[in-house]
């Protein structure tokens, strides 16, 4: 979990070592130098607060820029520390965090330029050509590497065009971000790495965000109307999916790698939703927002104002499918379920394919993704990212294969997590439940498993020998209720798993759903309680699901595998 980060600004490490939610303290060299790199990155942050606000303030700015100025010059050219697979940077072991921090470094660079009271500014611009250059060799590398797609290359760009925007504006001349865009290999890199149904190629939500912050940040005086077609379709593609996604009330799942809820991540979401008003009319991203706000309501940095002149785009209608990540989105009865059937991912996908996520209308985590620790802790980092953290199918009690799957309509399909076995996944809507079919198909006799895994505290009331009735909610929020049968018969078996990756410590219940054969029909109905009318029994037959409701209706669905 997260440790307190304590005062960033104020330059001490907290006494007696960094503190977690449940009361240790912890103080290593690893701890203190993470700590330092968050320190450089706030002070850079706030930077940018610093001028866009008072005389007095932006003159405090500059002096910080050249005392950062001084300290970059003497450093060498790549930072002697870090690991063997760094990227390396100069300030930084890792040109990434360098090429973050550079952007907020140019950014306050650029808002004082426009103000004639801020004497010393010239002298900074040799230490933004020193960062641009640092970045633009970091970029060169991972193109010869291959690494065209790679987030990090999106954000080297974005530093390499913030950084010669600030000091073409201290010279006087007027900073053209779209045409830097294609100069410096943003616009190359938005071309290969963002899908035609505007997920970034990771369909990782976290990745999604950093990649397109890079990209507004980057563009900043542009304006709309003049980016190139290709370029304001993908960016509002981008939007787009973001939107999609979300919850009604606003919450974005942690699809794959990233994390499942951080203060830092949520205050990038309203940052990110505020750069994308100004770029696409309608607010699209205004109740991600609202929801980021839960987790940080600091407030945002008074530069973004104007970031894009004149009018912005109208905006790409959210939608709900996505066939390049493979994302499906169901809204049924008071319950948003997304189901992942998509490419593996690289090096952020999980071996998670087929799983079915399960929200409330009010952004409640029934069955959510349950996000990722941050990546030095090895075996929860393994965890997280394993077939038995997600709410998915198992076979013979082994982890998945890293694999693709392939989502058509509602149905996903997966031949390539293991050996001989075929799974399908069908979510069905109605307006009164939301019904998911999961069949396993094997060449020989397997172990097959369905698995629950819940967010919220879950209660199994067994209902006979054939079926169950599961309910979902901690009693303070939504709760769901769900009906679950199969062909043959399965045991129910309710298991102990970490909770989210926010907080590993605390566990939740969920359920394996095993029976030993050749097929297995995983059958669930879920209905949120304010629904009507209620569900009274569901049955499975050979071919069909039979629902029957409380008002004496009883709908058929045919298995369809």
């Amino acid at each position: 979990m997260e440790l307190d980060h304590g005062d960033l600004l104020g330059g001490v490490f907290p006494a007696g070592g960094a503190v977690c939610r449940y009361g240790c303290r912890l103080d290593t060299d690893a701890i203190r130098g993470a700590w330092t790199v968050l320190a450089h990155q706030k002070i850079a942050r706030h930077l940018r607060h610093l001028a866009a606000g008072l005389p007095a303030q932006r003159r405090e700015a500059v002096a910080v820029l050249r005392q950062y100025a001084e300290l970059y010059a003497g450093l060498p050219g790549t930072h002697t520390g870090g690991d063997d697979w760094m990227l390396r940077g100069r300030l930084f072991h890792q040109a990434l965090t360098e090429a973050i921090w550079a952007v907020n470094i140019a950014h306050a660079a650029r808002t004082l330029a426009a103000h004639s009271d801020t004497p010393g500014l010239d002298e900074v611009v040799p230490f933004l050509q020193s960062l641009r250059e640092a970045a633009g060799a970091a970029r060169g590398e991972l193109l010869r590497k291959g690494e065209a797609r790679s987030n990090y290359t999106a954000w080297l760009a974005a530093a390499e065009i913030s950084c010669r925007c600030a000091a073409d504006l201290i010279n006087g001349a007027e900073p053209d971000a779209i045409g830097l865009a294609q100069e410096y290999g943003l616009a190359a890199h938005m071309r290969a790495a963002v899908h035609r149904d505007g997920w970034e190629w990771e369909a990782s939500t976290y990745y999604h965000l950093f990649v397109l912050h890079a990209y507004l940040l980057a563009l900043r005086g542009a304006r709309p109307e003049r980016l190139p077609d290709d370029l304001a379709a993908a960016l509002g593609a981008m939007v787009s999916a973001l939107a999609g996604v979300a919850a009604p009330d606003g919450t974005l799942p942690a699809l794959h790698d990233g994390p499942y809820r951080r203060e830092a991540q949520a205050a990038e979401i309203r940052e990110v939703a505020a750069l994308a008003t100004q770029l696409f009319a309608g607010a699209p991203l205004k109740s991600v927002a609202q929801a980021a706000e839960r987790d940080s309501a600091a407030a945002l940095s008074a530069d973004l104002d104007g970031w894009f002149a004149d009018f912005p785009l109208p905006a790409t209608p959210a939608r709900h499918t996505f066939p390049d990540a493979g994302i499906a989105v169901f809204r049924s009865a008071g319950v948003h379920a997304l189901l992942d059937a998509g490419p593996h991912g690289g090096g952020h996908g999980h071996q998670d394919k087929l799983s079915l996520y399960l929200y409330a209308d009010d952004g409640t985590a029934w069955q959510p993704d349950p996000g990722q620790v941050p990546y030095a802790h090895r075996n929860l980092r393994t965890y997280y990212a394993s077939t038995a953290a997600h709410p998915t199918f198992r076979v013979d009690e082994r982890e998945q294969q890293p694999c693709d799957a392939v989502l058509d309509g509602d149905t996903g399909r997966c031949e390539q997590a293991y050996d001989g076995v075929t799974a399908t996944r069908r979510v069905v809507t109605d307006r009164s439940y939301l019904l998911d079919i999961l069949v396993l198909d094997a060449a020989t006799e397997r172990r097959l498993t369905a698995q629950l895994r819940p967010g919220t505290d879950l209660d199994v009331v067994a209902q006979g020998t054939d079926r169950a009735r599961t309910v979902w909610g901690d009693g303070e929020s939504a709760v769901l209720t769900g009906h679950h049968t199969s062909r043959p018969q399965a045991e129910f078996t309710v298991v102990t798993h970490p909770g989210t990756a926010d907080d590993p410590a605390r566990s939740r219940q969920g359920v394996d759903w095993s029976l030993t054969g050749r097929r297995a029909v995983f059958v669930s109905v879920y209905q949120s309680t304010e629904t009507a009318p209620p569900i009274r029994r569901v049955s499975l037959s050979e071919r069909a699901v039979h629902i029957d409701l409380a008002d004496g209706t009883v709908a058929i669905h045919p298995i369809g595998a």
